[in-house]
Formats: structure tokens, C-alpha cells, sequence
């Protein structure tokens, strides 16, 4: 499944378009992690378990968008998307979406 930000792929026209498809997750931070958020918010530098918290959220989010796209019999996802937003303090829902489509080649 090819996915891509842009309205178009190189070398590809869109032949059918199948509509909106999506993928989220809603993820929660784990006590631990906010006890050496605070350590590093005295000395700065990246927290790793934020970054790898929302990393394993943006694939899962993006794996379920794909799987949404292949139950439509999409070959591609064009204008793909990530957005995040705060569900309650501590937790935040991770939503990739895009419009699948089938291509044939230009």
C-alpha cells in the first residue's frame, strides 16, 4: 500500500477514488515515564519514553488507516494526515487519515 501527503503519486493516476479512510488510537503515559519527564524537565533533553510512547501510536493509528484502505480495495492512500489531540490528562488519541484510492499507471 503506497501512502503518501500529497494529492497525487509520481507516475500513477487516479483512477478511482473510495473515500475518507482513518486509523487511531488513544494512548495513556505511564507513571514512570512522568516521574523522568519531571527529572528532565530540570536538565532538559529529549524524554524517550514520550517519544517512543507517541511513535508506537502514529504506526498503529497509520496500520489501521492501511487495513481501513485495503478493506475498500484501495491501491493507495493520498493526502494522509496525523492529528493528536488530548482526551483527559494523561492520555491522547493519535488519528491518521487520508482518501484511498486505486491507481493505474500514467
Amino acid at each position: 500500500m503506497r501512502v503518501a501527503t500529497t494529492a497525487e503519486i509520481a507516475g500513477s493516476v487516479v483512477s478511482e477514488t473510495l473515500g475518507l479512510v482513518r486509523g487511531s488510537t488513544v494512548r495513556a503515559k505511564h507513571v514512570g515515564t512522568d516521574i523522568v519527564a519531571g527529572l528532565k524537565n530540570l536538565v532538559g533533553g529529549e524524554v524517550k519514553g514520550y517519544s517512543s510512547l507517541m511513535a508506537g501510536a502514529r504506526e498503529q493509528a497509520l496500520d489501521r488507516m492501511i487495513e481501513e484502505a485495503r478493506g475498500l480495495g484501495a491501491d493507495a492512500v493520498i493526502g494522509m494526515r496525523f492529528e493528536t489531540s488530548q482526551i483527559m490528562g494523561g492520555a491522547a488519541e493519535i488519528v491518521a487519515y487520508g482518501t484511498a484510492v486505486r491507481l493505474h499507471p500514467a
